[in-house]
């Protein structure tokens, strides 16, 4: 062997060496990858798994190397706290005297004749609004909200329209308007159509449940079809208390913790309890309230009404009349046509007096309001003013349909290619809205 082909073959070991060595590295190398792997779908799975399964949309995303990675599921509590964090440190906008701590989080706007949605927290600055621009489809319009509420889920905002004729459903998540009923500036009572809708609920199960003021009517909707699941009273525009058969002029329809609900009307002064069937459990004229608006249930047995009237009233009832709790201030502390009062966890009350152009609780210890938002009987835009609101939520889980999600009423109507209807009585037509046109 010649010096020359002895040098060449200790390079074709050294070569051979480092090939092998090479391929031992790079098998263990593909095993601690794979064990990485593995553990990155178990924990992905632990993250997204339950949505997964129970239908919920979870989006992929593309590595460098093209390996599917799920992304957490969208949360209104992660939305809140996304919105929170981005006016952490910033000032308020509440009036002197407000205590923040007397609210378990955000306040839900519909703030009137600003045709806008805020979503408030408790040391007065603004987390969200709506429509924001962009928020809107081309020719879309949104006016006037007079009520706004999360749904049992918290994932969507069900707002009515009261003087532009239509119910819209917000998803928070796109900030888009994601189903509508009703035609926006036309007023009806056919299929399709509202008159003066008010304090619309989403229910568990997708369906929504409204009063339909001028057409005297409550009314059960399915989101894929025009035509009503049912038909609460006669849909006439002569209104008077006569319920089921007849409603006089409803304007509120409220979930009760024992699955019935409450049902406000203004022509005569009537609060009733209804079955989610139609059957009438009580009346009650709430006490010395002239046009009660949105009445609430306090807790079992006992209700809260507000009195659109100058000067307002809120009062705090049983089912027998009896008064629990009545605020009624005089001279500059007066309401001024307050539409909803909301009970608060720790027993304060949450309203909105409209003309006045605040959000206010009211402590009922001492009938001293203890939070305002808004500057009494000054309209505006800025931050810190509202221009008649006329309806508040809590911001989840203390919103008024998620507290009640485990016990809200179905109606028992299936669809149908006609709606179902509560069957008409007796009696003689009186003249609707005798009293002033209802917009409370």
């Amino acid at each position: 062997m010649t010096p020359r082909q002895s040098v060449s073959r200790s390079a074709v070991v050294r070569a051979r060496r480092k090939r092998a060595l090479y391929r031992r590295r790079r098998v263990a190398l593909s095993g601690v990858l794979a064990v990485a792997v593995l553990g990155l779908l178990l924990a992905t799975h632990a993250i997204d798994g339950p949505a997964a399964a129970s239908g919920s949309p979870v989006h992929p995303a593309r590595t460098r190397r093209g390996t599917a990675v799920r992304h957490r599921r969208w949360t209104v509590s992660s939305w809140l706290a996304s919105l929170e964090a981005k006016v952490k440190g910033e000032p308020g906008h509440l009036q002197p005297g407000s205590n923040p701590s007397v609210l378990p989080g955000p306040v839900l706007i519909a703030d009137r004749n600003n045709s806008r949605l805020l979503l408030v927290d408790p040391k007065g600055r603004i987390l969200w609004q709506f429509p924001r621009p962009g928020d809107l489809a081309p020719g879309q319009s949104f006016l006037s909200p007079d009520d706004a509420f999360f749904g049992p889920h918290g994932r969507h905002i069900l707002a009515t329209e009261e003087s532009d004729f239509v119910i819209s459903e917000i998803s928070l998540r796109t900030g888009h308007i994601v189903w509508r009923y009703g035609h926006p500036g036309v007023a009806g009572a056919a299929p399709g159509y509202l008159d003066n809708p008010d304090d619309a609920m989403l229910l568990p199960n997708g369906n929504v449940i409204s009063a339909d003021i001028k057409n005297c009517r409550l009314l059960y909707l399915s989101k894929t079809s025009v035509v009503p699941l049912h038909v609460y009273g006669e849909t006439t525009p002569y209104c008077y208390h006569q319920p089921p058969a007849r409603f006089g002029s409803p304007n509120g329809m409220f979930p009760m913790t024992n699955g019935d609900w409450l049902v406000t009307e203004i022509n005569g002064d009537w609060v009733d309890e209804m079955t989610p069937a139609g059957k009438i459990v009580f009346s009650v004229h709430p006490p010395d309230i002239y046009y009660p608006s949105d009445s609430n249930e306090v807790r079992p047995g006992v209700f809260l009404t507000a009195a659109y009237t100058k000067p307002g009233v809120v009062e705090e009832y049983t089912a027998t009349g009896k008064v629990l709790w009545r605020y009624a201030p005089t001279g500059a502390a007066a309401l001024d046509e307050p539409s909803l009062a909301m009970p608060l966890p720790n027993g304060d009350v949450l309203l909105n007096d409209d003309w006045n152009d605040r959000v206010i609780v009211v402590d009922p210890h001492t009938d001293k309001v203890v939070w305002q938002y808004g500057v009494t009987g000054v309209s505006g835009t800025a931050p810190g003013y509202l221009f008649k609101p006329d309806g508040v939520d809590l911001a989840p889980p203390y919103s008024l349909d998620m507290r009640h999600a485990s016990t809200m009423g179905i109606p028992p109507f299936p669809a149908t290619a006609t709606a179902t209807a509560t069957a008409t009585g007796g009696g003689g037509e009186t003249t609707a809205h005798a009293r002033r046109a209802p917009t409370g």
